[in-house]
């Protein structure tokens, strides 16, 4: 089982990866990382979810649930496969190494997706054209609709779906067949797009698990409601006449912020998913377990009770819980998927119901290393609280970097750190990295900008805010010592997947044990 051994990893975006195309992608920096890991003793690497962006350039509020995220799409795989001609750098205008800016980033990508697709049309092999065929068949269950709401997406000018014409916002037959027919091309591009995205994953998994990486995804709890999802089964939501979301998710007030967080997703019609046996949900698994190896739920206490939010209310305040579908939806998923790898995000507030939830299937559940001393020895998030089946992270993607939260830390939690770890915190990262590793975790994931000891501009994102998810690297940030250091550090906790210590030039070789 994939959680009965000591494993550690890193977590980092491709978004952050450097590249000469405005963004990191799939291509030659994706590959050169995975050497790092393997490098550096490391057997998993864990992104953020893999779909489309969203409003404020989020990676949690996609158009789709299934589709993979454009701008991830390696530019040069297309060129040396002869459908995209070379990329000149005047081109690239706007462009910034050590961040992603979407305003330029985004329409200069589709730009050149564009241009590839036609020579796609033109140029390709029937060989080529034969795969993407193959492609379109086996993913038509989620692709066509997806297709088609991206193509209604652009004709109507980005408008949300419940104002497109009344026809098609409510998948009359006959409007939709006539949509089909008219934007055929673009349709087929949008198809395109996915199949390369799929190919291009597909061979950076192969040749990350050849190398003993595994893949950690991630799977948002809900969707956004100007989706491929929300549009094409309506049925699935709480939703008015019209289409608007009655209620929306999103969490009470909390250590991100005081009024909460509304996140504004249309909440499931759990009653209607149940009706079919949670097919939906099935094909979404089902999916993302194509993708990667290990799948990370986002929000996970919200499938035991989730937080309630009338449409109407403009912050999280004010709201109720509401009783999830429990074990009847993992049972179903579980039933038709087998042994569920799924890591459960349960952070939050946690009660009873979502811990005999996690554990009814054997699901580990996360421990935050920067939330553990804001209270006292009792704290959950303290390593010596720990149980073995979790994974423990010095920050995720939402936590400000541990150089920067060590910075702006109360006192009292600084004193406390000093104590608990002996440490004066001069290397306050790797204190941190250390107490993650030695723990009895079963994972251990570190962001990647806490090995590298970057301090908090570095961040990825902050709850309630926009202007995030920018954050990128450059590999003179790296250098040797991190990959050194880290290795040492694996093989000293059993994280390495050796059966011997390292050997170190300081230690009597009688040290070095079988």
């Amino acid at each position: 089982m994939v959680f009965d051994r000591r494993t550690s990893g890193i977590l980092l975006h491709p978004t952050s990866l450097p590249g000469p195309n405005g963004s990191g992608d799939l291509g030659a920096a994706a590959y050169h990382f995975v050497d790092w890991l393997v490098s550096a003793g490391q057997s998993l690497w864990q992104v953020l979810p893999l779909m489309p962006i969203g409003p404020a350039n989020s990676p949690y509020m996609s158009k789709s649930a299934f589709a993979g995220n454009p701008l991830l799409i390696d530019l040069e795989d297309l060129s040396r496969r002869g459908w995209l001609g070379p990329i000149r750098d005047a081109e690239r205008v706007g462009f910034d190494a050590h961040k992603v800016n979407f305003g330029s980033v985004v329409p200069f990508r589709l730009g050149k997706l564009r241009e590839a697709a036609e020579g796609f049309a033109a140029n390709a092999s029937a060989d080529d054209h034969k795969a993407f065929a193959s492609y379109c068949e086996a993913e038509a269950i989620w692709l066509d609709d997806y297709a088609l709401f991206m193509a209604l997406d652009e004709q109507f000018e980005g408008r949300i779906w419940t104002e497109w014409d009344a026809p098609l916002a409510k998948r009359q037959k006959t409007a939709i067949s006539k949509a089909r027919k008219q934007l055929a091309d673009q349709i087929v591009f949008w198809q395109f797009v996915q199949w390369n995205f799929d190919r291009q994953w597909r061979s950076l998994k192969q040749y990350a698990n050849e190398r003993g990486i595994q893949l950690i995804g991630d799977l948002p709890i809900f969707v956004a409601h100007h989706s491929a999802d929300c549009w094409a089964r309506p049925d699935l939501y709480h939703l008015d006449s019209h289409f608007q979301p009655t209620v929306v998710a999103g969490v009470p007030p909390d250590f991100f912020s005081a009024t909460g967080q509304r996140w504004g997703n249309p909440l499931y019609n759990w009653q209607a998913m149940d009706k079919d046996g949670y097919a939906w949900w099935i094909e979404r698994v089902k999916r993302q377990l194509s993708l990667a190896d290990i799948i990370r739920i986002d929000h996970f206490r919200g499938f035991a009770g989730y937080w309630e939010i009338p449409a109407t209310e403009p912050t999280a305040i004010v709201g109720r819980w509401v009783t999830g579908p429990g074990k009847a939806l993992f049972e179903a998923i579980e039933k038709a998927l087998g042994v569920l790898p799924i890591i459960a995000e349960d952070l939050g507030v946690i009660t009873p119901d979502v811990v005999d939830l996690r554990d009814s299937f054997g699901l580990p559940g996360m421990r935050i290393l920067e939330f553990a001393f804001a209270s006292d020895s009792n704290d959950k998030f303290l390593p010596h609280n720990y149980v073995p089946r979790t994974i423990v992270y010095t920050g995720t993607h939402d936590n400000d970097t541990v150089i920067g939260w060590w910075a702006t830390c109360t006192e009292r939690e600084r004193a406390f750190v000093r104590h608990y770890f002996g440490t004066d915190g001069h290397d306050i990262h790797w204190t941190f990295v250390r107490a993650a590793a030695m723990s009895v975790a079963a994972m251990s994931i570190y962001q990647f900008q806490d090995v590298l000891g970057l301090d908090g501009y570095h961040r990825m994102n902050r709850p309630g805010s926009v202007g995030w998810w920018e954050w990128r690297f450059s590999w003179d940030y790296v250098g040797s010592e991190p990959a050194r250091r880290l290795s040492e550090l694996c093989a000293l906790s059993g994280r390495a997947g050796q059966d011997r210590m390292p050997a170190m030039p300081d230690w009597p070789a009688d040290v070095v044990r079988p």
